[in-house]
């Protein structure tokens, strides 16, 4: 018996079409954390392949499963690219491609480009951290780096917290300035670019470092973390000091294993040189979101949170993606087999 398959294409056009909001993209990773947190998701470190190309970027292997999605749960495997250079070209910094399988017989679901899903689950990440480590009248959002995940970053936490100021740098004004009059079109929040790291993080209750840096330079100072701060170093190379987990109250990542394997992170480094260890850690976010463990407990706490991306999150708003797409009758049926 031959059983014909078939699988539903979606474009970064038909995924655009669908208006899927900021509310349901950090709905849907908030419960997927909380997945994690209670041991309901199947996932590995992410890989990297590094090609032969003078070192133009890498690409990022990402596979997951998450159980509590559908009837029987959802697998899937994203490649996504991370090419610093490609603004010379016109082309995003990241473009990825996700597939999706049925985990009970193996039978691929979609393809999806997943640009988007990249973008914006980075940044409800960060947003669904804040919501438990930040203090909830966080009132100036420091942020560094204007490519890429980092308007998700600000318009998401713009939209969780009374932020009275949102500052913006990166490496090159014309980008720090064209980042900041795109965030002047969709939020009230008075938006600053300013010129150097140090300027946007003074003072500032929410520090986000999202830097796209080719080595490490320390652009994230220890002196600039205040009491009551909450950090999110996230860029590829390391933009913090090796001291800067000696003033915080709680460290937090998304899942320990992720944050001890591949080369790349914010705090490889600290982890490297034993500086950060399972022993440690406060936790990982998932244990605070299930309720296993307290979030922020005092106003004074200094928390820094750390997530490197997980592949559940690819998966969830994948998920998400597809029954839309599905209710709508959006995207290209495809013959697999």
């Amino acid at each position: 018996m031959h059983v014909m398959i078939h699988l539903r294409f979606l474009s970064g056009a038909d995924v655009d079409d669908l208006a899927i909001t900021d509310a349901e993209v950090i709905a849907a990773v908030e419960s997927v954390v909380g997945a994690h947190g209670r041991g309901e998701t199947v996932f590995e470190p992410r890989t990297h392949l590094v090609p032969d190309n003078g070192g133009a970027g890498h690409f990022n292997i990402l596979r997951g499963h998450v159980s509590t999605l559908g009837e029987h749960g959802l697998s899937g495997v994203k490649v996504v690219g991370d090419f610093v250079p490609n603004y010379l070209r016109g082309l995003p910094s990241e473009l990825a491609l996700m597939t999706v399988y049925d985990p009970t017989t193996g039978v691929p679901l979609a393809i999806m480009d997943a640009t988007l899903i990249t973008e914006v689950r980075t940044g409800a990440m960060t947003a669904v951290g804040a919501k438990y480590l930040a203090r909830p009248d966080a009132k100036v959002l420091g942020h560094v780096g204007a490519r890429g995940t980092a308007f998700a970053n600000v318009t998401m936490l713009d939209s969780l917290f009374p932020l009275a100021e949102i500052r913006v740098t990166s490496r090159r004004p014309e980008s720090r300035d064209a980042f900041a009059a795109r965030l002047r079109e969709v939020t009230t929040t008075p938006v600053r670019a300013v010129a150097t790291a140090d300027e946007a993080y003074d003072q500032a209750d929410i520090l986000v470092e999202a830097s796209r840096l080719e080595k490490p330079i320390p652009l994230l100072r220890t002196a600039s973390v205040r009491p009551g701060a909450f950090v999110v170093p996230y860029g590829t190379v390391s933009a913090v000091e090796l001291d800067l987990l000696d003033v915080m109250d709680k460290v937090v990542v998304d899942d320990w294993r992720e944050s001890r394997s591949g080369r790349f992170g914010a705090l490889r480094a600290h982890v490297d040189t034993g500086r950060l260890t399972e022993e440690s850690l406060y936790a990982e976010i998932g244990e605070i979101v299930s309720g296993a463990k307290p979030g922020r407990e005092t106003p004074d706490e200094r928390i820094l949170f750390w997530h490197r991306g997980l592949s559940i999150l690819d998966v969830a708003l994948a998920h998400l993606i597809l029954t839309r797409a599905e209710a709508a009758g959006t995207g290209t049926m495809l013959r697999y087999r």
